[in-house]
């Protein structure tokens, strides 16, 4: 089963609150965005969004220029769903992430999800391509991965973890350091995982 077969077989199968990245309020990374941007018409992708509550309190913000990215096309028919007529203020992307080509230059990238799913160079090296075509001097990169005392698997598939260091070799030459978190995410099954926040500035 390749990657978008497993995530749609996902978002078939379980309900939202029966994922373990459930968040009703995910205020953490709301605030952690409005930290690092002050005009809400500055463009923001979420990626790996999926049917995160994320894009429900951005567009209540006033954000007007969100996009949500994932692999699911279930998942952003969830979210779309949910959200009404408000999903017309929000630019759906179904892609892989190791796929997309961005067409146009985003204030804030920010990604929870994906990252560490991605457990080959080369899907890394992709990933950090389109990142680089995806932000421009100033541009502010937001990614928070299971940490190296996180879970090595999730959804029953092996993840990559990433320490601070790790995280600095990987984009330390196209990024500068603003911020680093190091928090625990509760998941709806009572279990705690670590996660590694890091907030980069495009060089």
């Amino acid at each position: 089963m390749d990657r978008k077969e497993h995530w749609e077989n996902v978002y078939n199968s379980k309900l939202l609150t029966e994922v373990s990245w459930y968040q009703p309020n995910p205020s953490f990374s709301f605030d952690l965005i409005e930290k690092y941007i002050g005009d809400h018409s500055e463009a923001l992708i979420d990626i790996g969004g999926g049917d995160s509550f994320l894009v429900d309190k951005l567009v209540e913000a006033g954000y007007s220029d969100v996009s949500v990215l994932d692999i699911s096309v279930k998942a952003i028919e969830r979210a779309k769903e949910r959200l009404g007529s408000r999903a017309e203020h929000v630019n759906f992307i179904t892609s892989d992430v190791t796929d997309f080509r961005p067409e146009k230059k985003y204030k804030v990238w920010y990604d929870r999800a994906v990252l560490h799913f991605l457990t080959s160079e080369e899907d890394i090296q992709r990933y950090l391509r389109n990142l680089l075509e995806g932000t421009k001097l100033g541009s502010i990169v937001i990614l928070g991965t299971f940490s190296e005392n996180g879970p090595t698997k999730c959804s029953g598939i092996t993840i990559k973890q990433y320490s601070h260091e790790e995280m600095l070799k990987t984009f330390g030459a196209h990024f500068e350091e603003r911020d680093f978190i190091n928090i625990d995410h509760q998941t709806p099954f009572n279990t705690t995982q670590n996660f590694n926040f890091i907030v980069l500035e495009r060089k």
